[in-house]
């Protein structure tokens, strides 16, 4: 009986890995590939390494992109759904946002995010997190100097993963072994 029991929660536990790591992976594979413009800050976590804290400039989201526009701050941890569509250099803008699920367009791509706390708010614009904040780089590798971008993935789910981080258009990590 504890053989039975002992066999049954580890095919449970290694059922419940292999899925997360395929549900990720199909994300990966299937998504929408978009370029997203930021601005580094360089942080480090003593138990987790170096790694890349990214602003986005599609991380404030002006409130008269809402419908119906806003005028203040929304509560922490609202989700917020935007559309975003190619701009002419590439990147992908914010078209249209809200805090109800929202179809995008032929050629917008649907996004999911939070609303987050700040302490300053004079543009009257809403921040939000998306999840792809945070990038994982090798020790001693984290303080790039020069224009990132980011290679993002957005499944139809809208929660977007980050594919590749570009220094000045040029992969990360050729940047930084060099």
């Amino acid at each position: 009986m504890k053989l039975k029991l002992f066999v049954l929660v580890l095919t449970l536990q290694s059922a419940w890995l292999l899925g997360t790591a395929a549900i990720q992976e199909y994300a990966l594979a299937h998504g929408k590939i978009i370029l997203l413009e930021t601005r580094p800050v360089d942080p480090r976590d003593l138990l987790r390494g170096d790694y890349l804290m990214l602003n986005y400039k599609i991380s404030d989201v002006a409130g008269y992109l809402f419908s119906p526009p806003i005028k203040n701050d929304l509560a922490p941890g609202t989700k917020i759904f935007v559309t975003l569509s190619p701009d002419t250099n590439g990147f992908y803008r914010i078209t249209r946002a809200s805090t109800n699920q929202i179809t995008p367009r032929a050629n917008e791509v649907l996004l999911r995010g939070t609303s987050a706390n700040r302490w300053w708010n004079a543009t009257n614009s809403v921040h939000v997190v998306y999840g792809i904040e945070n990038y994982f780089v090798a020790e001693g590798t984290g303080n790039p100097t020069g224009r990132l971008s980011v290679q993002v993935v957005v499944p139809a789910s809208g929660h977007a993963k980050i594919k590749q981080v570009f220094v000045d258009g040029k992969p990360y990590i050729k940047v930084m072994d060099q």
